[in-house]
């Protein structure tokens, strides 16, 4: 493999995309891992032996083949560009880059063709849309979208370690008193990163407020799925919750196309789907089935009831790995098999 940065190599995505690019069997020839000045020193220990953490602010990129960035936003759009100007490829999994029309926005095994397009930058979608778009692709490809009514269930993984861990903090603190849970009486359980408990209760906010009330996580998942299915008339209807999960996202989604769409017919592409498993009834797919897996689970297929002719889902995938790790990862293999 070529010579390969990780740049946010300390979080949680960055080190996912460690142990991926480990599981497939690649052997860069050199491997460089990029952090904050906090993390700067710091030896890891890798399949290909011990390296150490560069400060990304003063790194240089020369020689960097492929650039693999989980770094923010904000770094994204302050380093990103140097990366690629110094000859990189640079996969990003922030929001930096994902609506300029002159970076592509890319599901590995739903729009590879998008790849092609890339001025020395590619963006990783969002971690919901990509999770739905394992399923809305294809049967976009089949009939043509017309609309899409979809619900989030992100874990809180979605917001790094520091949601994962405030999970198990709230879980712990209010989980001492069941009765106060049932009758009411709890008290705050002092954590500051959503705006209400996350322990053993739903959010219907994920993101921050943006334009017409809706979140910017929202907005994500109209204005990402135009982009990859290059279908910029489909109409979507947003909701994401954060639920108690540590890693999966699932979504409900119900869609409508161009024709009408019969279950067979959307159970025969779904089960064809590359990176997909179609689940039946018996087994209904949940986060918990979906966590350490690469493929995106896809369940409840039924036809929709108020207006007949559409298809309605279920479809959960671990977030830090196709909803982002895994498919950056894949990203950088479509880049080096089209040199």
């Amino acid at each position: 493999m070529a010579r390969v940065a990780i740049v946010g190599a300390t979080g949680a995505v960055g080190t996912t995309m460690l142990e991926i690019l480990s599981e497939r069997g690649h052997e860069p020839n050199e491997l460089r891992l990029m952090a904050s000045s906090r993390s700067a020193g710091r030896v890891i220990a890798t399949k290909w032996g011990d390296v150490t953490i560069e400060d990304l602010a003063t790194a240089d990129p020369s020689g960097i083949e492929v650039a693999l960035f989980s770094a923010g936003g904000g770094r994204s759009r302050e380093f990103a560009p140097a990366f690629a100007a110094s000859g990189a490829v640079v996969v990003d999994n922030s929001s930096a880059f994902r609506m300029d029309d002159q970076v592509p926005l890319i599901v590995s095994q739903v729009n590879d063709h998008a790849v092609a397009d890339h001025h020395g930058i590619i963006a990783n979608p969002n971690c919901t849309t990509m999770t739905l778009m394992m399923a809305a692709g294809p049967l976009h490809a089949a009939a043509g979208l017309r609309t899409m009514t979809a619900t989030s269930y992100q874990s809180v993984s979605g917001s790094g370690q520091t949601g994962m861990d405030v999970l198990a903090h709230e879980i712990d603190v209010l989980g001492k008193d069941r009765e106060l849970l049932a009758k009411g009486g709890w008290s705050e359980p002092g954590s500051d990163l959503y705006s209400r408990p996350i322990g053993f209760n739903v959010l219907p906010h994920a993101g921050s407020f943006a334009e017409a009330g809706y979140t910017d996580e929202e907005w994500k998942l109209v204005n990402e799925t135009r982009k990859i299915l290059e279908a910029p008339d489909v109409l979507v209807e947003p909701t994401c919750v954060r639920v108690p999960v540590m890693v999966g996202h699932g979504i409900s989604a119900t869609m409508h196309f161009e024709r009408p769409v019969s279950v067979a017919e959307a159970n025969e592409v779904l089960a064809n789907a590359p990176g997909a498993q179609l689940w039946d009834d018996s087994k209904v797919p949940t986060p918990l089935d979906s966590a350490g897996i690469d493929d995106v689970l896809i369940g409840r297929v039924r036809q929709t009831l108020g207006e007949p002719g559409g298809i309605s889902l279920w479809t959960v995938g671990d977030n830090l790995r196709k909803g982002a790790a895994l498919n950056a990862v894949q990203i950088a293999e479509l880049v080096l098999d089209t040199r």
